[in-house]
């Protein structure tokens, strides 16, 4: 096989072409090590200057720093600071997913620390306001198009920082939030079972109702899934079911507005609780 021509054997402006070349990439690698304002600072450094980005609100400029501290000393406590720090550094710079993937990364590697409680209350926030917030209830969007998963998510977390940690200073807030996603979740359930009774499909809406009722069985939507299921039987022809339900109705809810009204919802969505 032949080899190669040797550096000297090409054409004198081909050589100057390749030094030229070689000289350009070598200079633009020191060039990104000369600009690079972070190169040579300590972890403390890295550190002071990410929580005075927070302070300023450049959560660009502090995840970045956060992410280099914790590249350069893996090792240590600023390292775990800040692995700490950056799932809310994320979710305020407008980053939900990653701030999300940083709080699971923490609970994983570090699942004993003495904060581990505040990075479950961080996500359960972070989905409990992607998902569940003021806006999202006086939206337009039809709630039967809308998926529950971050309120299911912010659940869990929720739930679990209140079961692990009942003295935690951020218990308190997670059991209001808490209740307001139970209520807020039976209320989708039921908006389902009412949105399949209106339209006839009364085996769906009975199925939908009854997983209310099962699920959360405390809810003030349950009186509206107690009348559903029973309305449901009724067309089905099911005279032996329908009177089961509506005995179990009317003993829980005796005063029940529904009686009245049908499925005429009148409730406000901000009366969920």
């Amino acid at each position: 096989m032949r080899s190669l021509p040797a550096f000297r054997t090409f054409p004198a402006f081909i050589r100057t072409l390749l030094a030229l070349i070689a000289a350009a990439i070598l200079a633009g690698c020191g060039t990104a090590d000369k600009y690079d304002e972070t190169s040579g600072w300590s972890a403390g450094k890295l550190y002071s200057e990410a929580k005075d980005a927070q302070a300023d609100g450049a959560w660009d400029k502090a995840a970045k720093y956060l992410e280099k501290l914790e590249a350069r000393f893996p090792y240590g406590r600023y390292a775990q600071q800040a692995q700490l720090e950056l799932g809310y550094v994320y979710w305020k710079g407008n980053e939900p997913g990653s701030a999300i993937a940083a709080c699971d990364r923490f609970i994983k590697l570090h699942p004993s620390h003495p904060t581990v409680d505040y990075v479950y209350y961080l996500k359960g926030l972070i989905n409990f306001n992607e998902d569940l917030g003021l806006t999202a209830y006086i939206s337009s969007q039809d709630q039967t198009e809308r998926d529950p998963k971050a309120a299911r998510e912010a659940f869990e977390s929720f739930k679990e920082l209140v079961t692990r940690f009942p003295n935690s200073k951020y218990t308190p807030d997670a059991t209001l939030r808490l209740n307001y996603l139970v209520n807020a979740m039976a209320s989708l359930e039921v908006h389902v079972a009412r949105y399949y009774a209106k339209r006839g499909a009364y085996i769906a809406a009975a199925n939908r109702a009854q997983q209310a009722i099962k699920t959360y069985p405390q809810a003030p939507a349950i009186e509206e899934a107690m009348y559903i299921l029973v309305t449901a039987y009724d067309k089905m022809g099911m005279p032996d079911l329908r009177d089961d339900a509506d005995r179990v109705m009317k003993k829980n809810f005796p005063n029940s507005r529904f009686y009245k009204d049908g499925l005429d919802r009148k409730t406000a969505w901000w009366k969920l609780w």
